[in-house]
């Protein structure tokens, strides 16, 4: 009687986001389905921006990371450092990682637990930026108080020797932050790093520019803080004329001057030379952000192809570690057509790790009326975009896709092979309420996967699971981009997998599930 060992006998693979079996109710009404703990926790952590969602406060958001948080750092602490390490490097999530580090500690001490990462190493991994040890204690002040526990300046103190040195003291140490570099040296004793016989000049100098700016002398073994006191000590009026000298570039790069100190140095307006001085020195980024500026300045057309050349440079985009998001942002903010092609490229060098997925795929995107909330408090851009950019790459590398757009309507999108991403962007539009089932219900046409992009907050309870529209054979990936509690099917089954983020790494998850092998949580791979 053979009924498992045969040789058609296929792998059933599973994701580790996982459903508890207990139902619940989505925003909208819809029946949903709750998800355990960790699950919870790694979908709304991976699209934790510490915004407004159209169901959720920042607040409520907030409060509810924070407690699953503390929960788990008692309950499973490996898992949930692995999660923050993860959240600050892969997943490039800033907030949500030092937050989360702050409140792995609390919990534990709170809890007297001692197994585990030790709440040390968990501050350190999330601190990667020069500005994040002030970051850290600047929640945990206004969390708990201003006594700081040992575990937490020894991570600080770890952070510190790796990250501080004289461009990032420029960058920045400055007046406006709550703990200046000499205020966290002091706080955390920081000793210097004897593997780095500069360090010791360099905290001197932080703490005298904290305590004693008007005598702080930069060590003269550091070029770049030396440099940086000869301009500053220029006359305003001598200044504009270094800015347009031939090496004007060069000598402002090598006193650390960003773009955002260069103008309040010239004491006046960023014009086209000021703008052409600095942008050799400007991150990726950086120059993402300001095409707009460039464009208002008038910046000449060779500067202009120089930085078209390093937004598009895909070594230059994998490492910036950008979402594929910003350029889209980025578009829609500097309309000139001579941006538009390299922000193709670079969009199109984020999504490098999107599947060419074989036979024929179904993708429906989210255009509800939920989705249209602000991925945070410092972008105009919306999920409803973000899920619009992910749906139409994933059918642009399929070998044969339906693209559709829904909400309480759906609607096919065409395009052609090869086509530009923003291009087809334009084509989506606003759809109303979520009817995922109905959508699911109209396209389904026995594709061989089902892939959605969505907040899960469905409507039309009467209609149940809309995964169950589709036969328990075929696979349904379910890309959640809010996090919310209730998702609007099972997940951890077989062929029924929930994704998180905003971020297209994770998409090769979809490889390897097809492929037969289980999802792994991304830091236990």
């Amino acid at each position: 009687m053979a009924r498992f060992n045969t040789k058609g006998a296929k792998a059933q693979p599973t994701s580790r986001v996982t459903s508890t079996g207990r139902v619940l109710r989505t925003y909208e009404g819809g029946r949903g389905r709750e998800r355990d703990a960790r699950s919870e926790l790694f979908l709304l952590a991976v699209s934790h921006f510490v915004a407004d969602t159209f169901y959720e406060t920042g607040a409520d958001r907030d409060d509810r990371y924070a407690h699953l948080v503390r929960r788990l750092a008692v309950e499973d602490p490996a898992w949930t450092a692995g999660l923050l390490g993860w959240l600050r490097g892969e997943g490039n999530l800033r907030t949500a990682s030092v937050v989360g580090a702050a409140e792995y500690v609390k919990a534990r001490l709170d809890a007297g637990a001692t197994d585990g990462p030790s709440n040390r190493q968990v501050v350190a991994s999330v601190l990667r930026r020069p500005d994040e040890p002030g970051e850290l204690l600047g929640y945990w002040t206004a969390m708990y108080g201003r006594s700081v526990p040992k575990p937490v300046k020894r991570g600080v103190a770890d952070a510190v020797r790796r990250l501080y040195s004289g461009k990032s003291l420029l960058k920045y140490d400055t007046a406006s932050k709550g703990y200046r570099f000499g205020d966290i040296l002091n706080l955390v004793h920081a000793a210097p790093d004897p593997d780095k016989p500069w360090q010791g000049a360099l905290f001197q100098y932080a703490l005298d520019r904290r305590h004693h700016p008007d005598t702080a002398v930069p060590p003269a073994s550091d070029r770049v803080l030396t440099a940086h006191r000869e301009l500053m000590a220029l006359p305003v009026a001598e200044r504009r004329a270094l800015v347009t000298a031939p090496d004007g570039a060069e000598r402002l790069a090598a006193a650390g001057i960003t773009w955002e100190a260069l103008a309040g140095w010239l004491q006046g307006p960023m014009d086209k030379a000021a703008w052409e001085a600095v942008i050799p020195s400007m991150g990726p980024m950086a120059l993402v952000r300001n095409l707009r500026n460039f464009d208002q300045a008038g910046v000449s057309d060779e500067v202009a192809a120089q930085v078209a050349a390093r937004i598009s440079d895909p070594a230059e985009v994998a490492r910036s570690r950008q979402f594929p998001f910003r350029y889209l942002a980025a578009y829609q903010h500097a309309p000139s057509l001579r941006w538009s092609y390299p922000l193709e490229q670079a969009l199109g060098h984020s999504l490098a790790n999107v599947p060419a997925l074989p036979g024929r795929t179904l993708v429906l995107v989210d255009r509800s009326g939920s989705m249209w909330a602000r991925l945070s408090d410092r972008s105009e851009l919306n999920r409803a975009d973000a899920a619009a950019i992910f749906g139409t790459a994933l059918a642009l590398r399929a070998q044969k896709a339906d693209l559709v757009q829904f909400g309480s309507t759906s609607r096919r999108l065409s395009f052609r092979k090869g086509e530009s991403v923003l291009k087809i962007l334009e084509r989506f539009g606003d759809l109303g309420g979520t009817d995922t089932t109905g959508a699911i219900r109209a396209h389904y046409r026995g594709q061989d996967r089902v892939l959605i992009v969505t907040d899960e907050q469905y409507a039309f309870s009467q209609y149940g699971d809309p995964t169950e529209q589709v036969p328990p054979h075929v696979p349904v990936y379910t890309w959640n981009l809010a996090g919310y509690r209730a998702g609007h099917g099972p997940s951890g089954r077989a062929n029924r997998h929930t994704f998180g983020g905003l971020s297209d790494a994770a998409f090769r998850t979809v490889s390897l599930l097809e492929r037969g092998i289980d999802g792994r949580w991304p830091w236990l791979e």
